[in-house]
C-alpha cells in the first residue's frame, strides 16, 4: 500500500495538512516557510504518492527511483540512466546474432 512507503516526515506533513484543513497558507505559517515552498513540498508528495500507487510499475527498484525523482532527490538524467541500466539488467545478457522467431 502506498501509505506504507511514506517517510515519517511525509506522514507528519500530511497530518499537518489535514489539520490545517488543506490551507497551504496556514501550513506555511506552521512550518515557518513560504507559501511557494509549501506548494512545492505538496506537489512533490502528490507525485510520490501517484508513483507509489501506480499499479503499472512492477519493479520495486523502479518505484523507488521514480519516487526519489518526484521528491527532487535525483535529477532526470540520473533517473533515465538508472532506469535504462535496470531494464537492461532485467532483460539479461543477449547472445550476439541470436534471434527469437
Amino acid at each position: 500500500m502506498w501509505i506504507d512507503h511514506l517517510s515519517d516526515e511525509d506522514l507528519a506533513f500530511l497530518k499537518r495538512f489535514l489539520l490545517a484543513s488543506g490551507s497551504l497558507k496556514e501550513l506555511a505559517a506552521a512550518y515557518d516557510i513560504t507559501y511557494p515552498t509549501v506548494r512545492l513540498r505538496l506537489d512533490r508528495l502528490i507525485e510520490k504518492i501517484k508513483i507509489l500507487d501506480d499499479q503499472e510499475i512492477r519493479s520495486d527498484f523502479e518505484r523507488v527511483l521514480r519516487a526519489a525523482y518526484a521528491e527532487g532527490k535525483i535529477e532526470l538524467d540520473t533517473l533515465k540512466l538508472l532506469l535504462n541500466e535496470h531494464r537492461m539488467e532485467m532483460e539479461g545478457p543477449r547472445e550476439e546474432g541470436h534471434r527469437t522467431r
